[in-house]
C-alpha cells in the first residue's frame, strides 16, 4: 500500500541512539562485561522488596496526587531539613517525578523559551542539551578539563549576558566522579543574586561522595536555593533504576511553574511504590550508609587498576571511575570503548562523547556499581592490556 512520505524537520537533527544503548548492546552482542551504563548488578535490599509487597497488596492502586503521595513528600521534608537545614514544604516545594531525566526535562520545558541560553558545564550527562534544544533555548557551554575538572567561575560570568536564563550545575559529577565545593556553591550564589537566572541542580549521586568531602547541596545555601530546582533519583540512591523514580525541590513561585508541565506530561507517579518508599526512607541508615558501601567497591576498583597501565584520579562521588589509556593506545576514546568491547569483552563509555566539541583526553567512564565478583574480572581484563 502506498503511503505519503512526509518531510519531517527534526527537532532533534544531530541526536541519534546514544552512548549508553549503543555500548550496553555492543556489550550483549559480545557477551562483555558491562561497567558502561550506570545500573548496579546485585540485589536490592530484601527490607524494600518486602515493603513493596506488602504496599501492593495493600494498595492504593489508583492515581496517587499529582504532586506525588502525601506520605513520600512529608518524609522527603524531614530528610532535606536534616541533611541540609532547609525547609521544604510537602505541599507547595516537592514533586514525585518518573526519575530524574523526566524531572531535568520538565524543568527545562517549563521555564525555557525560544532563544534563551542556558549554561552546561561540558563533559556534561546528555539529556541536558536535547531538552534545551527543544525547547528553543541554545546552549552555552564552559569547557571543564582534566585532572580536577574544576570550575572557574571568572570564565562563568564572562558567559552570562541578558538571554541568561539557567544554569545547569551537576554535583557529584557524572561522568567524571567530580564535586562542587562549598565555594564553588558560594561563587555561584553571587552570580545569580538579583538575577533572573535559575540554577538547574542535578543531585542524584548526592548520597554518593568518598574521602570525608560533603555533599553540597543548593539547598544549604538560602540565597542560591531561592533560585533553584534540585533534582534526585531513588533509583541511584536505593539501586532501583528501573522504577524511574525520583523527585524535585524547588520554591513555591519556581515550582507552579514546574507542576504546570508535569501534569500534562507525567501527571503521577507509581502509586504503591512512592508509599513503600516512603516507609523505607523512614530508617535514615537506608540512604546514609550508601557511601560507605559504595566506597568498598571503588577502592577494589582503585587498587587493581594501579596493577594496570591504566591511570586514574580517584572518583569523589558517583559510582563511576575515570580511567586514562594514553599509555596503552593512541586509538580515540570512541575507538578505544569498542576495542575493548570487541577484543576483550568490557564495556565502557568513552568521555569525549559528552563534550559539545568532543575533546578527547583519552578516558573511558567505568561503572563500579557492580558485585565484588564482576568487579573483579573487569579488573582481570585491565590488568592484562
Amino acid at each position: 500500500m502506498p503511503y505519503y512520505n512526509h518531510h519531517i524537520q527534526s527537532k532533534l537533527p544531530n541526536v541519534g541512539t546514544t552512548i549508553f544503548t549503543t555500548m550496553s548492546q555492543l556489550a550483549a552482542a559480545h557477551d562483555a562485561i558491562n561497567l558502561s551504563q550506570g545500573f548496579p548488578d546485585f540485589d536490592i535490599d530484601p527490607k524494600l522488596i518486602s515493603l513493596v509487597n506488602n504496599r501492593i497488596t495493600q494498595g492504593p492502586h489508583q492515581y496517587a496526587p499529582m504532586q506525588g503521595a502525601q506520605r513520600l513528600r512529608e518524609v522527603i521534608s524531614e530528610k532535606v531539613y536534616k541533611l541540609y537545614n532547609r525547609h521544604y514544604h510537602e505541599d507547595d516545594e516537592i514533586t514525585i517525578t518518573a526519575g530524574a531525566t523526566q524531572a531535568l526535562y520538565t524543568a527545562i520545558a517549563a521555564f525555557i523559551k525560544e532563544n534563551d541560553e542556558v549554561i552546561l558545564f561540558t563533559p556534561a550527562y546528555d539529556c541536558y542539551q536535547p531538552a534545551i534544544e527543544i525547547c528553543g533555548g541554545k546552549p552555552v557551554f564552559f569547557q571543564l578539563k582534566a585532572p580536577d575538572y574544576g570550575v572557574n567561575w571568572e570564565e562563568v560570568k564572562k558567559l552570562i549576558n541578558q538571554k541568561t536564563r539557567m544554569i545547569v550545575i551537576n554535583t557529584p559529577h557524572n561522568p567524571t566522579g567530580s564535586i562542587l565545593s562549598k565555594n564553588d556553591l558560594l561563587e555561584l550564589e553571587k552570580i545569580v543574586s538579583n538575577t533572573d537566572i535559575i540554577v538547574l541542580s542535578d543531585e542524584v549521586y548526592e548520597h554518593l561522595i568518598y574521602e570525608d568531602e560533603e555533599h553540597q547541596s543548593v539547598a544549604s545555601y538560602p540565597v542560591l536555593a531561592d533560585s533553584a530546582i534540585a533534582v534526585f533519583s531513588f533509583g541511584k540512591t536505593f539501586h532501583v533504576t528501573g522504577w524511574k523514580m525520583g523527585y524535585v525541590l524547588a520554591p513555591e513561585n519556581l515550582m507552579q511553574e514546574f507542576r504546570k508541565v508535569h501534569q500534562f506530561n507525567v501527571f503521577s507517579c507509581n502509586h504503591p511504590l512512592q508509599l513503600a518508599l516512603a516507609d523505607y526512607m523512614s530508617d535514615e541508615d537506608n540512604y546514609l550508609g550508601l557511601s560507605a558501601f559504595y566506597d568498598e567497591k571503588r577502592t577494589m576498583f582503585l587498587e587493581m587498576v594501579a596493577a594496570s597501565r591504566f591511570k586514574a584520579s580517584p572518583s569523589k562521588g558517583t559510582y563511576f571511575q575515570l580511567l586514562n589509556y594514553s599509555e596503552i593506545s593512541s586509538l580515540s576514546d570512541v575507538e578505544m570503548a569498542k576495542k575493548l568491547v570487541i577484543d576483550h569483552k568490557l564495556a565502557s563509555i568513552p568521555i569525549s562523547v559528552f563534550y559539545h566539541a568532543n575533546l578527547d583526553e583519552h578516558f573511558l567512564r567505568f561503572c563500579f556499581a557492580k558485585k565484588e565478583e564482576t568487579l573483579k574480572r573487569a579488573g582481570d581484563i585491565l590488568i592484562k592490556l
